[in-house]
């Protein structure tokens, strides 16, 4: 009863601190490590002691797995050299430079000793850096990297600390490190592999998606497992199969599994991610107690803390800086940016550490000399990478002026996947054309596609709240009827009448109708923030480096308009519009598909002009009517 108690505490103290400080726009992780730390000292608290096996058994492979479902395995593989020489070679740097320093201020310990807990600190977190990257809106290149080698790091952290301690045992070389190494990731490659092709045959199999979510939970501990029984590393085994996983998902799983298992592994992760904060912070005081009892002075021990933590941070730096016009050399593919030293910059001062570091500590052997010291000096560099790092990297990412993702280019860019998708479908209903119809099916299927269209266009275009577009009107109305038609099914099923799964079957089509919904809704709402938040002139939208048709590349990218601001043809029909679209041919301005009338496809159908652009503020987009292409 009473671990119980104190896993009900901990869950509630977690859930509390992350919605404040979701509520008053605070950093989660920084400030659950100090609920943490403050906790430590309260006399009611009970000492939680944390145990690598608990860490890398319990806590890392489900919290890896998740990040790699999440993760692009395209993008991953585009910036798979910057992620190797950050994950392999950074942390190799730093573990080897780490274990010089500390020898240098600390000369009785072992060479061994000294080069673990170098490796102990070497691995920057999976979380942290990303999870402010995200909250800050850092390039998604650099989220991209800081994402990649906090996937991978900790299997190179982990094999350099078992050489450490095996030279401690007198088992060191060389050659047979660099063999254990590869034998490490060979194992670990394959287990990913052989781990996903055994889950996607056993999903093939299995559709319903409480099986599959049953699954999904099981299979990070299955790869970490048998990798780690092959003396694999189990780390590089759930990568892999998180990746691929989450790559061929479309391909192996339900639409139904597919929802449902981002939504468990979202939870999970949610829990999971912010209980390591509040853990960090809660082995404070008795390792603080522990070092105690050290005969070493209190000086030398904040001397040799600050020499670990003052290294850590400047490796990172000197590794990152130099060898930056590789790491970040990249070319944006939907805006055309080019990476510069401020991207380097980024990457070189995103390196938190986290709760694999303080668990990698807690695995030196006991016999080491000074092992509560290195523990301390494990806690130090978490403890000071998150609260040096993680208030001063929003602060850094205004000051070099690094340009955040742009809402209104991710909005034109799926807009134009819709498009294409939709234009896709349509050529398979066409194949049906010659079919009777009497219910007129295909023509509620092309409105139903259209509305989905329309909806994405119009997150484009004018940002005032005060305009309701007709998907917003349709989502504002129809969320009115669900919530009447709720009522009614709850009247009908408080009288008992009805056998309560049917009922429970009614209410649960209407709920995921509401939550499409809301889905739409969401993104409309995170537009129109991100572009409210954004305290410099927005620069004009362009659709990025997108594959050009011969109309685009013959067709200017502006033009005199006849009329500024206003449709001729709704002007001249009494009728109202959405957006504006410009002819660059003749410049007629006419209004978008999304209009009643729509006016600039029939410009086109009726002049056969086949470029137009976007006449809204902030837009230069063009489009082919021809070739159905965005340019």
């Amino acid at each position: 009863m009473p671990v119980a108690i104190a896993l009900v505490c901990l869950v509630a103290v977690v859930i509390a601190v992350s919605g404040a400080s979701s509520r008053l726009d605070l950093p989660a992780p920084l400030v659950l490590v100090a609920v943490g730390v403050a906790a430590s000292f309260v006399p009611l608290v009970p000492e939680i002691h944390l145990s690598s096996e608990v860490v890398l058994v319990g806590l890392l492979p489900p919290l890896l797995y998740s990040a790699a479902l999440q993760s692009s395995l395209v993008d991953f593989n585009q910036n798979r050299l910057s992620i190797l020489m950050l994950a392999v070679g950074l942390v190799a740097f730093t573990a080897i430079g780490v274990g010089l320093v500390v020898h240098a201020v600390l000369p009785d310990l072992t060479w061994p000793a000294a080069f673990a807990i170098g490796a102990v600190v070497a691995p920057p977190d999976a979380v942290s850096a990303t999870a402010i990257g995200r909250r800050i809106g850092l390039p998604r290149r650099i989220v991209t990297l800081l994402e990649g080698e906090s996937l991978l790091n900790d299997a190179t952290a982990l094999v350099a600390l078992r050489t450490a301690i095996a030279a401690a045992a007198g088992g060191f070389s060389l050659l047979r490190t660099g063999l254990d190494f590869v034998l490490a990731a060979g194992v670990g490659a394959v287990v990913g592999l052989v781990t996903f092709f055994v889950i996607g045959w056993v999903r093939r199999r299995f559709t319903e998606p409480v099986f599959d979510s049953s699954i999904s939970f099981i299979t990070p501990f299955v790869a970490y497992v048998a990798a780690e029984e092959l003396h694999g590393s189990g780390v590089l085994a759930v990568v892999v199969a998180g990746l691929l996983l989450g790559h061929k998902a479309p391909v192996l799983q339900t639409a139904s599994s597919r929802i449902a298992e981002r939504l468990n592994w979202r939870t999970i992760s949610f829990l999971l991610e912010n209980t390591v904060f509040l853990l960090i912070g809660l082995q404070v005081r008795w390792i603080i107690e522990n070092v105690a009892a050290s005969e070493l002075s209190v000086a030398h021990i904040v001397g040799v803390c600050a020499a670990a933590l003052a290294a850590t941070v400047l490796l990172r730096l000197l590794w990152v800086m130099p060898a930056g016009t590789f790491l970040v050399s990249h070319r944006d593919r939907l805006t055309g940016r080019e990476s510069t030293w401020r991207d380097s910059a980024l990457v070189g001062w995103a390196g938190m550490r986290g709760v694999v570091t303080l668990a990698a500590a807690f695995a030196i052997p006991p016999d080491f000399p000074h092992r509560h010291v290195l523990v301390l000096v494990a806690l130090t560099v978490t403890a000071g990478t998150l609260f040096l790092h993680g208030p001063t990297l929003p602060w850094l990412a205004r000051r070099l002026a690094v340009p955040s993702p742009d809402a209104r280019e991710e909005a034109l860019a799926r807009a134009a996947l819709f498009q294409k998708a939709t234009i896709a479908g349509m050529t398979q209903l066409e194949q049906h054309a010659d079919e009777d119809d009497p219910y007129d099916t295909m023509e509620a299927l092309r409105r139903r596609a259209e509305q989905r269209d329309f909806a994405a266009w119009e997150r484009l275009g004018d940002d005032d709240s005060d305009l309701e577009t007709p998907s917003e009107a349709y989502a504002r109305l129809r969320l009115e009827m669900l919530q009447a038609e709720r009522a009614k099914v709850l009247d009908v099923r408080s009288t008992g009448h009805l056998p309560a799964q049917v009922v429970a079957d009614v209410l649960a089509a209407l709920d995921v109708e509401e939550s499409m919904l809301d889905v739409r809704e969401r993104r409309r709402g995170k537009l129109r923030l991100s572009l409210s938040r954004q305290a410099v002139q927005r620069p004009a939208t362009t659709p990025g480096r997108l594959m050009p048709c011969e109309h685009l590349e013959e067709a200017p990218h502006d033009t005199a308009r006849n009329l500024e601001d206003a449709c001729e043809d709704c002007l001249a029909e009494g009728t109202s519009w959405v957006h504006l679209r410009l002819c660059l041919q003749c410049g007629h301005m006419g209004c978008c598909d999304s209009s009643p009338r729509r006016h600039a496809t029939a410009h086109f159908e009726q002049e056969g002009h086949p470029v137009m652009r976007s006449a809204e503020a902030g837009e230069n987009w063009r489009w082919c009517f021809v070739d159905n292409r965005l340019g």
